[in-house]
């Protein structure tokens, strides 16, 4: 899509400085580099214009605010990967459906690297935006598990495990997917092909679930 120029304050010949601005994919790309670099705190208005190459004034005027442009950011980066997610299936085995819920949640992880680098900053604030990634992303992926995960337990396949202690039990392993200087190191070839990425993602999923599966087996021993 070809860059367009922002509009002339008033009438007449633009001025020799007028910007071209880029395509609305490519701001929102740059502006989850920058968040991810600076973090949103780090990140002025001024330096995110001067990272998209465009007028200080730009983000206001496109977007509103620097939090609503964020809210852009993330909403791009993430919906699309929500949207792909596997969708209950009842002909599948709890269990399985499990598995492949996170293993497509891993993969949409390598499509947005540089969200993981967002996320883990806002995780550990309490702010408006970590209610925002809740309410519209964590919240809905949780959702996606949570009929398999409470039919395993009645089932005694899998033990009761809190809400908190499910989410932390599944979002470490991303980093298997993301970290790729470690992953070469640990043996991964480089460049990993999309077929040995996806098959990471199902091995990861696959270990996750085994081991939650695996508190089920020791609560019934233990009863």
């Amino acid at each position: 899509m070809a860059a367009r120029t922002e509009p002339a304050r008033r009438p007449g010949r633009p001025s020799a400085d007028t910007r071209a601005v880029p395509d609305e994919e490519s701001i929102l790309l740059r502006g989850l580099e920058a968040f991810a670099e600076l973090g949103y705190d780090g990140g002025s208005a001024r330096e995110l214009a001067r990272r998209l190459g465009v007028s200080h004034n730009f983000i206001n005027d496109r977007y509103g605010s620097k939090a609503a442009f964020w809210r852009a950011v993330i909403d791009a980066a993430l919906r699309a990967q929500l949207e792909c997610l596997p969708q209950t299936d009842p002909s599948l085995d709890d269990a399985e459906q499990l598995r492949l819920i996170i293993a497509g949640f891993y993969r949409s992880a390598v499509d947005t690297p540089l969200i993981g680098r967002v996320l883990v900053d806002e995780f550990s604030r309490d702010t408006e935006r970590l209610d925002y990634l809740y309410e519209q992303y964590i919240a809905p992926t949780l959702q996606l598990m949570v009929p398999s995960i409470e039919r395993l337990v009645a089932a005694g396949r899998m033990a009761p495990i809190p809400m908190d202690v499910m989410f932390f039990a599944v979002i470490p392993p991303v980093s298997g997917m993301l970290d790729g200087p470690l992953a070469r190191r640990l043996g991964r070839p480089d460049p990993a092909s999309p077929e040995q990425l996806t098959a990471t993602a199902e091995q990861l999923a696959r270990l996750v679930v085994n081991g939650l599966l695996a508190t089920g087996a020791e609560d019934g021993r233990g009863a």
